[in-house]
Protein backbone atom coordinates (compact mmCIF):
# COMPACT_ATOMS: atom_id res chain seq x y z
CA UNK A 1 0.00 0.00 0.00
CA UNK A 2 1.30 3.44 -0.96
CA UNK A 3 0.87 6.33 1.47
CA UNK A 4 0.05 9.72 -0.09
CA UNK A 5 1.30 12.92 1.50
CA UNK A 6 1.31 16.60 0.58
CA UNK A 7 4.39 18.70 1.41
CA UNK A 8 5.10 22.44 1.28
CA UNK A 9 8.30 24.10 0.14
CA UNK A 10 7.74 27.51 1.73
CA UNK A 11 10.22 30.20 0.70
CA UNK A 12 11.03 33.54 2.33
CA UNK A 13 13.94 35.84 1.50
CA UNK A 14 15.81 33.11 -0.37
CA UNK A 15 15.43 30.60 2.49
CA UNK A 16 13.22 27.52 2.93
CA UNK A 17 11.05 26.71 5.96
CA UNK A 18 12.01 23.35 7.45
CA UNK A 19 10.59 21.25 10.29
CA UNK A 20 12.66 19.07 12.62
CA UNK A 21 10.47 16.03 13.12
CA UNK A 22 9.71 14.61 16.54
CA UNK A 23 11.71 11.68 17.99
CA UNK A 24 8.77 9.28 17.79
CA UNK A 25 10.03 5.91 16.44
CA UNK A 26 6.71 5.08 14.74
CA UNK A 27 6.70 8.17 12.46
CA UNK A 28 8.52 8.61 9.17
CA UNK A 29 12.01 10.10 9.55
CA UNK A 30 12.03 10.69 13.32
CA UNK A 31 14.55 13.33 14.39
CA UNK A 32 15.22 14.41 10.79
CA UNK A 33 14.56 17.68 9.01
CA UNK A 34 11.65 17.64 6.59
CA UNK A 35 9.00 19.78 4.98
CA UNK A 36 5.77 20.75 6.67
CA UNK A 37 2.76 18.73 5.51
CA UNK A 38 1.34 15.28 6.00
CA UNK A 39 -1.02 12.48 4.99
CA UNK A 40 -4.07 12.91 2.81
CA UNK A 41 -7.29 12.04 4.61
CA UNK A 42 -9.88 10.03 2.65
CA UNK A 43 -11.55 12.24 0.05
CA UNK A 44 -9.02 15.09 0.36
CA UNK A 45 -7.13 16.52 -2.58
CA UNK A 46 -3.40 17.07 -2.01
CA UNK A 47 -3.93 20.84 -1.74
CA UNK A 48 -6.76 20.44 0.79
CA UNK A 49 -4.60 18.09 2.86
CA UNK A 50 -1.65 20.47 2.78
CA UNK A 51 -3.75 23.47 3.83
CA UNK A 52 -5.17 21.44 6.76
CA UNK A 53 -1.73 20.17 7.78
CA UNK A 54 -0.16 23.66 7.68
CA UNK A 55 -2.87 25.00 9.99
CA UNK A 56 -2.34 22.03 12.34
CA UNK A 57 1.48 22.31 12.32
CA UNK A 58 2.25 26.06 12.14
CA UNK A 59 -1.17 27.77 12.42
CA UNK A 60 -0.74 29.44 9.02
CA UNK A 61 -1.31 28.77 5.34
CA UNK A 62 -0.31 30.61 2.14
CA UNK A 63 -2.70 32.44 -0.16
CA UNK A 64 -1.58 30.31 -3.12
CA UNK A 65 0.05 26.89 -3.51
CA UNK A 66 1.75 25.87 -6.75
CA UNK A 67 2.10 22.13 -7.42
CA UNK A 68 5.70 21.50 -8.52
CA UNK A 69 6.23 17.74 -8.51
CA UNK A 70 5.08 14.31 -7.41
CA UNK A 71 7.89 12.38 -5.73
CA UNK A 72 7.92 8.61 -5.13
CA UNK A 73 10.14 6.92 -2.55
CA UNK A 74 9.69 3.52 -0.90
CA UNK A 75 5.95 3.23 -0.26
CA UNK A 76 5.28 6.98 -0.18
CA UNK A 77 4.00 9.36 -2.85
CA UNK A 78 4.54 13.04 -2.04
CA UNK A 79 2.68 15.86 -3.75
CA UNK A 80 5.07 18.80 -3.40
CA UNK A 81 3.83 22.39 -3.51
CA UNK A 82 5.75 25.67 -3.66
CA UNK A 83 4.57 28.84 -1.90
CA UNK A 84 5.81 32.10 -0.48
CA UNK A 85 6.05 32.33 3.31
CA UNK A 86 4.52 35.80 3.58
CA UNK A 87 4.93 36.20 7.35
CA UNK A 88 8.06 36.35 9.52
CA UNK A 89 9.15 33.10 11.17
CA UNK A 90 8.28 34.61 14.57
CA UNK A 91 4.58 34.76 13.58
CA UNK A 92 4.37 31.00 13.10
CA UNK A 93 3.42 28.69 15.96
CA UNK A 94 5.31 25.40 15.95
CA UNK A 95 2.55 22.98 16.96
CA UNK A 96 4.20 19.79 15.66
CA UNK A 97 7.88 18.92 15.61
CA UNK A 98 10.94 19.83 17.71
CA UNK A 99 12.17 22.86 15.80
CA UNK A 100 11.67 24.92 12.66
CA UNK A 101 14.09 27.08 10.75
CA UNK A 102 14.48 29.18 7.65
CA UNK A 103 17.40 27.55 5.85
CA UNK A 104 19.54 28.73 2.94
CA UNK A 105 19.72 26.50 -0.12
CA UNK A 106 23.43 25.84 0.45
CA UNK A 107 22.68 24.46 3.94
CA UNK A 108 19.99 22.15 2.55
CA UNK A 109 22.27 20.83 -0.14
CA UNK A 110 24.87 20.00 2.55
CA UNK A 111 22.46 17.31 3.85
CA UNK A 112 22.14 18.41 7.48
CA UNK A 113 20.80 21.46 9.32
CA UNK A 114 21.68 23.01 12.68
CA UNK A 115 18.89 22.93 15.28
CA UNK A 116 19.02 25.82 17.71
CA UNK A 117 16.56 23.96 19.97
CA UNK A 118 18.76 20.85 20.22
CA UNK A 119 22.16 22.49 19.73
CA UNK A 120 23.23 19.97 17.09
CA UNK A 121 23.12 19.19 13.38
CA UNK A 122 20.40 16.78 12.23
CA UNK A 123 20.11 15.02 8.83
CA UNK A 124 17.48 15.56 6.17
CA UNK A 125 14.68 13.01 5.79
CA UNK A 126 15.15 10.32 3.09
CA UNK A 127 14.39 11.62 -0.38
CA UNK A 128 14.27 15.27 0.65
CA UNK A 129 17.51 16.22 -1.06
CA UNK A 130 16.14 14.91 -4.36
CA UNK A 131 12.96 17.00 -3.94
CA UNK A 132 14.95 20.14 -3.05
CA UNK A 133 17.28 19.72 -6.02
CA UNK A 134 14.32 19.29 -8.39
CA UNK A 135 12.45 22.34 -7.09
CA UNK A 136 15.56 24.54 -7.01
CA UNK A 137 16.56 23.56 -10.57
CA UNK A 138 13.08 24.58 -11.73
CA UNK A 139 13.45 28.00 -10.11
CA UNK A 140 16.56 29.05 -12.00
Amino acid sequence: MVVEVALAMLQRDGCWLMQLRDEIPSIVAPGCWGLFGGHLDPGETPEQALRRELLEEISWQPAALEPVMVHHIHRRTAHVFLAELSVPLEQLQLLEGQDMALVRTEELLAGSIWSTQLGTHRPLADGLLEVIEHVISGQG
